[in-house]
């Protein structure tokens, strides 16, 4: 049995539908409270932080905020995200179903890794029936989020036979690398090509999923 190890955002969740709008929205805010300096954001200067988790992302983004005043900017940038997410305004990328449905029908095992909170994955979970596709799923709150390489060291005793890890930053290719594992970095995601150079095989389509990890399971 090969076990899929899939990260979330970016990799089959096109999050900046929702991250981008929440991101601004917060940014507006912080302007408003004297916190932050009025500026107009580029796509590319928020997407660079999909793939943390949010304490890490809000630690590194504005290590001068107070305490108190970076989780009330947490809380806000999720909670807005979470409304957009129930509005329908949440996206897969195109193709996602179908190939992960492949993937499953080729009888490998899809397992769900993702630097997220619980109550962002049962949301994503419920509003796209992700249940469908994944045989477990595991989040970096329920590990007091330790990195996704460690938390890899407590959940494969779980899972029998090889694993091939699958995703868009340094964080899962770090996840492969660090424990031995082949990967396949997506291109199409949130992180640069150079973050990726370590993984087995780079995909610039998440429709060259099926045939990129035939290839590593055949070697």
């Amino acid at each position: 049995m090969t076990n899929l190890i899939f990260d979330y955002d970016g990799t089959i969740h096109n999050s900046m539908k929702t991250y981008a709008p929440a991101f601004r929205t917060t940014m507006k805010w912080l302007e408003r409270e004297g916190y932050a300096e009025h500026k107009e954001y580029k796509d590319e200067e928020i997407s660079c932080w999909l793939g943390f988790n949010s304490t890490d992302m809000w630690s590194q983004f504005m290590p001068q905020l107070p305490a108190d005043i970076k989780e009330q900017a947490r809380k806000m940038l999720g909670e807005d995200m979470a409304r957009r997410v129930d509005a329908g305004e949440g996206e897969l990328y195109e193709g996602t179903e179908q190939t992960l449905k492949t993937l499953k029908d080729k009888g490998y095992r899809l397992i769900f890794l993702s630097n997220c909170r619980v109550h962002y994955l049962e949301r994503h979970r419920r509003v796209f029936g992700l249940g469908r596709f994944f045989d477990a799923f595991y989040c970096c709150e329920e590990y007091d989020f330790i990195p996704k390489y460690e938390i890899f060291k407590k959940i494969s005793p779980k899972h029998d036979g090889e694993f091939i890890v699958i995703g868009d930053r340094f964080h899962d290719i770090e996840t492969a690398v660090k424990n031995g594992l082949r990967s396949i970095g997506c291109a199409y995601g949130f992180g640069s090509r150079q973050e990726l150079e370590s993984a087995d095989i780079i995909v610039d389509s998440i429709y060259e999923l099926p045939d990129a990890v035939d290839k590593l399971t055949a070697k």
